[in-house]
């Protein structure tokens, strides 16, 4: 018995020189990555691509930095992708660049998942896609002389007020494409709420699958308890949002969250909409179908004269 004891003594001192030094790297890196809330509204997007860099620094097996393109303020929307699985989804913050509360969980979710990637999936984690706005915090972004609102520039069944007049959707468009995304998370601010489509101009809000939509939210929601339901319905209706064309073009799963109750939040605000959003943006994920979804095209009826419920303020 001396030589398996003897073994198993080798065994948990190895275990326990393991566990401290694996204690000593958490806790360096947990410092280095510490997010401090209290700058989000005068964060630059320089220190939002330092974080993630840090990220991917930090856990170099499971995160890698990844870039989108080029926006039209010439600066690189950038990303963090994280996981080795088949099926891949997003989580994009910031379309508007006041919602800075969006940015604040983005990047807390960014840290969690790469923490803890999601076995069998990849996500990619784009915590800004309106640089140009997230510095200057303006709804809008800048293009050609021009300002867009970023989420009313997609190609919609009712309309658009684009379609892809900014370099960064016409990015993520291409991305989501390119990559055979599955699930979408959408960050904003700031009724809260976490939605799913149709959006747009009309009445005929059935997509098919309120089922699995309305267990997507559920899962979302448990700890934030934000109402719940369709965008059009529990907002207002809007033409050109990201969130329907990734249904409508490709059968994306595509949930909104509307988060917090301002566009201006407080420190102790952020931290209370990282800690109620984050296990349920990664919930949502995790129960997702793990295909897309096979008939997605709108059927319905348009009804123009909805068009000026869009208030352009979530």
């Amino acid at each position: 018995m001396e030589p398996f004891g003897g073994q198993v003594n080798i065994f948990f001192r190895f275990l326990v020189l393991s566990v401290v030094f694996h204690g000593a790297t958490v806790t360096r890196a947990a410092v280095s990555l510490e997010l401090d809330h209290s700058r989000a509204a005068v964060r630059q997007y320089d220190e939002v691509r330092s974080f993630l860099g840090e990220l991917a620094k930090a856990h170099p097996g499971n995160a890698r930095i990844i870039t989108l393109g080029e926006s039209d303020s010439g600066e690189p929307i950038v990303g963090l992708e994280v996981g080795s699985g088949r099926i891949n989804q997003v989580v994009v913050a910031t379309h508007h660049g006041n919602e800075y509360g969006s940015t604040e969980v983005g990047l807390a979710f960014a840290r969690d998942i790469a923490a803890r990637p999601i076995p069998g999936y990849k996500v990619h984690v784009i915590p800004v896609l309106n640089v140009s706005g997230y510095n200057r915090k303006m709804r809008r972004e800048a293009a050609q002389g021009r300002s867009y609102d970023p989420n009313r520039n997609y190609p919609g069944p009712c309309g658009t007020e684009g379609p892809f007049t900014l370099k960064s959707t016409r990015a993520l468009a291409r991305f989501i494409s390119e990559k055979n995304i599955v699930t979408s998370a959408t960050l904003h601010t700031f009724s809260p709420a976490v939605v799913y489509p149709w959006g747009l101009s009309s009445h005929d809000l059935k997509t098919g699958y309120e089922g699995i939509f309305k267990g997507l939210v559920e899962e979302a929601t448990r700890e934030s308890n934000y109402p719940t339901g369709n965008s059009t319905e529990l907002i207002y209706p809007a033409d050109g949002t990201y969130e329907d064309y990734a249904f409508h073009t490709h059968g994306i799963w595509s949930v909104l969250f509307e988060l917090g109750q301002s566009h201006n939040p407080s420190t102790q605000n952020i931290e209370t909409m990282v800690r109620v959003n984050v296990p349920g943006i990664r919930r949502m994920l995790e129960s997702a179908p793990i295909e897309r979804a096979s008939k997605h095209a709108f059927s319905g009826k348009c009804d123009r004269s909805l068009v000026s419920l869009d208030r352009h303020d979530e």
